[in-house]
């Protein structure tokens, strides 16, 4: 056992780009953590062997189970090169007592569980966590508020805001992001060998059911039995709901922050939230590396650079090892198949460059002035579609836009061949100038890549809700101003290719339809067509704004 034990370790350390290295440890399980509400949480405890001083502790708190995959990538690798590793299972999974009510716990369960850190033997009070996704945001929920604070952090692929980066984007609900990880998460504990394996047919279950009405049960079509997460989700997605609050931490005093190591992709849904937080933590002069590959949520390049990057920043900030080499900030430039650093993000010295929307479907350098409004209808009966982009899980990224950009309810506008290369970097927006027959309405803005030979992969988009309770009333011509974030990106326009602007009423399943009425998305069964007019001439200067390199 011992022996299959090491080699299980070796192709791990292969698989993830590591250094061989063979450090013994053993495994304490089940250690059973106390909370001050009498619950009992459960972790297995890896130490080096041999050791008898007290140790830095890295935490590791997941939702996902203890031993398994989860424990050969984020925990076994660590102890191989000598780190004391706790890793914990999150309240109501894997053992641990209590109910798991996704980001409602994680603060006072995660300060509990690094305040009894501190009191054991075998900790010498210095504490570390790592991590990605969930449980990169369980770093979120402790870090800025462990009183000392603690040594160093790693939430890679995350965000400290969850509310308005990810479960309702700019006031829309994301859907099939939600709806998927219920599916995972509503299943695996199930009996069976098989439980906690991806499921390929969850894919259709869950496009499925999403195209059921009402939204609020379909939890139970994806995974056999109401999933909390899924209820709480839709029932507090209105305006002025305060549910959320504790699972947002970007308001928190970020100066008290340890130093930050963080990873992320282009293609990761939480990239927005990601780029944001280290902007943030930057200004408020906390240490900080950003790394952001072409990579989609968990894809296996992204994991390898997260435990490369993880074992370098413990061995700085716990053993005294070398500090990083390079910039803080190093992304991959996409299409040019080469990395740029930076000293800050977003990067210094890019200029705004602005495309505007013209008369005749094309994209122009100025407003025009004789451009008429341009008009589709959006049907929530019929809903926009959506290809690729950042998902959860494949199939995601970069895709073939052709299908929906012949529908009527989309606006397609293009600017002429490039002479040259185009490089961009750093945040993409949208203004847009338009006119809605209903006061509750979705503006969806997607920017575009059209190669010599016709074919359309969407770059980056962004959503934007209108709703009265929320927005700004439109001006006396019934006009609205509508600001759209795009998310960031780093990206090469090669020569010959063109520039694409998509404008839209939504894009389905990724966010929920807009039903053009004040109900609440999952209770939702009825919708109504609504009528846009975009304008785009000198008055209206609808356009989108990339940051040239």
């Amino acid at each position: 056992m011992a022996r299959l034990t090491r080699l299980a370790g070796l192709m791990a350390d292969v698989a993830l780009g590591l250094p061989r290295r063979a450090a013994r440890y053993e495994v304490r399980k089940d250690v059973a953590v106390p909370m001050p509400d009498g619950v009992t949480l459960l972790a297995d405890h890896y130490r080096p062997a041999g050791h008898d001083e007290p140790l830095p502790v890295v935490l590791v708190r997941v939702p996902y189970g203890r031993a398994g995959a989860f424990g050969q990538l984020f925990a076994a690798p660590l102890a191989r090169r000598g780190f004391q590793v706790f890793m914990q299972a999150t309240r109501g999974t894997f053992g641990s007592g209590g109910q798991f009510r996704p980001f409602t716990t994680e603060r006072d369960d995660g300060l509990a569980t690094v305040d009894w850190l501190r009191k054991q033997s075998w900790c010498d009070g210095r504490i570390a966590m790592a991590g990605a996704s969930y449980f990169g945001h369980t770093q979120w929920a402790v870090a800025p508020y462990a009183e000392p604070p603690l040594t160093c952090v790693m939430p890679h692929i995350t965000s400290a805001n969850m509310t308005g980066r990810l479960f309702y984007e700019h006031g829309v609900p994301q859907i099939h992001t939600a709806l998927s990880w219920s599916a995972t998460i509503g299943r695996q504990e199930r009996p069976g060998l098989l439980s906690s394996l991806p499921d390929p047919r969850d894919r259709s279950r869950v496009n499925r059911a999403l195209g059921r009405l009402p939204l609020q049960a379909v939890d139970v079509a994806v995974a056999g039995a109401p999933v909390p997460f899924w209820r709480d989700f839709v029932a507090h997605a209105e305006p002025g709901d305060t549910f959320w609050q504790q699972a947002d931490h970007d308001q928190a005093d970020l100066s008290r922050m340890p130093p930050v190591s963080t990873v992320t992709g282009w293609w990761d849904l939480f990239l927005a939230g990601n780029l944001a937080d280290y902007t943030a933590l930057r200004a408020a002069g906390v240490q900080a590396r950003l790394v952001v590959g072409p990579w989609i949520h968990g894809e296996p390049g992204e994991l390898r650079t997260i435990a490369q990057t993880d074992a370098a920043w413990l061995g700085h900030h716990l053993n005294g090892g070398p500090a990083p080499a390079g910039a803080p900030v190093r992304v991959y430039l996409q299409q040019a198949k080469r990395w740029l650093e930076f000293e800050t993000w977003p990067p210094p010295g890019v200029r705004e460059t602005l495309l505007h929307l013209g008369r005749g479907e094309r994209l122009v350098t100025r407003p025009d002035d004789e451009a008429e409004p341009s008009r589709f209808t959006y049907d929530p009966a019929d809903p926009t579609p959506t290809v690729g982009g950042p998902l959860l899980s494949p199939p995601g990224k970069q895709a073939d836009n052709t299908s929906v950009e012949k529908r009527d309810d989309v606006l397609v506008f293009t600017g002429p061949a490039l002479d040259g290369d185009f490089d961009i970097a750093g945040p993409v927006s949208a203004t847009i100038f338009v006119r809605t027959s209903l006061p509750y309405a979705d503006v969806f803005v997607r920017l575009c890549d059209v190669d010599p030979k016709g074919v359309s992969r969407n770059v980056v988009d962004g959503i934007q809700r209108l709703d009265p309770r929320l927005s700004e009333e439109p001006g006396p011509d019934g006009v609205r101003t509508v600001h759209v974030e795009l998310f960031p990106t780093a990206y090469r326009f090669r020569a010959g290719h063109r520039l694409r602007v998509q404008v839209s009423g939504g894009a389905f399943p990724r966010y929920a339809r807009n039903m053009g009425t004040p109900e609440p998305f999952g209770a939702a069964t009825e919708g109504v067509p609504c009528d846009f007019e975009v304008l785009h001439d000198t008055a209206h200067p609808s356009h989108v704004a990339v940051p040239a390199l």
